[in-house]
């Protein structure tokens, strides 16, 4: 290489790492977005949660929050399913306890193409901040969810005692599911 192309071919690497930089520094500045997604697949095709609404975007622990909106059936037979409030947050909470249902019950029947109104009150257990949607399960087919809102929960958490019973119960179909798998394992010959 000639003497006098090496100016050259270094104005030109420090362009090339400059331009590099440049455009990096430009990306670093672009502002992050923030949001969540709904995943397509728990938008229900089957029923559609209409009319969405909150009473509260911000409570303290113990307090209630109704979730109110109206399900619209999309397909021309009848379906069973149960109404309940998923929600996604930073902690590991996710505590609330349901305090009425409208329609009343854990099931209930959806004649089709129906509009049925729907009315949850949950209270408020544990601090944070809740991304709420309300979240209907249908039969054989799966979980739909709402729009959702966020909802930031402050105060002190609120402990519920755990009834002996269920502990009994858990332990007991825990266990019976180890005995299962013990006794059906097939063992290999190494």
């Amino acid at each position: 290489m000639k003497s006098g192309n090496k100016p050259a071919m270094a104005f030109l690497i420090v362009t090339i790492i400059a331009g590099t930089v440049s455009v990096l520094a430009l990306i670093a500045l672009i502002p992050d977005a923030q949001g969540h997604g709904v995943q397509a697949q728990l938008q229900s095709r089957f029923v559609r949660i209409n009319n969405e609404a909150f009473s509260a975007q911000s409570v303290h622990t113990g307090d209630h929050i109704v979730v109110t909106g109206e399900l619209q059936s999309l397909v021309n037979r009848p379906l069973r399913g149960w109404l309940s409030l998923f929600s996604e947050s930073t902690n590991a909470g996710n505590r609330w306890e349901f305090i009425a249902r409208d329609p009343p019950g854990n099931i209930i029947d959806i004649p089709p193409l129906a509009k049925i109104p729907y009315r949850l009150e949950a209270k408020a257990l544990e601090p944070g901040i809740y991304h709420v949607h309300t979240q209907l399960n249908i039969a054989s087919v799966g979980p739909g969810l709402g729009p959702g809102q966020t909802v930031q929960v402050v105060g002190d958490p609120i402990i519920k005692p755990i009834p002996i019973n269920n502990i009994i119960y858990q332990s007991i179909i825990i266990a019976a599911g180890l005995g299962v798998t013990f006794a059906t394992r097939p063992w290999q010959v190494i």
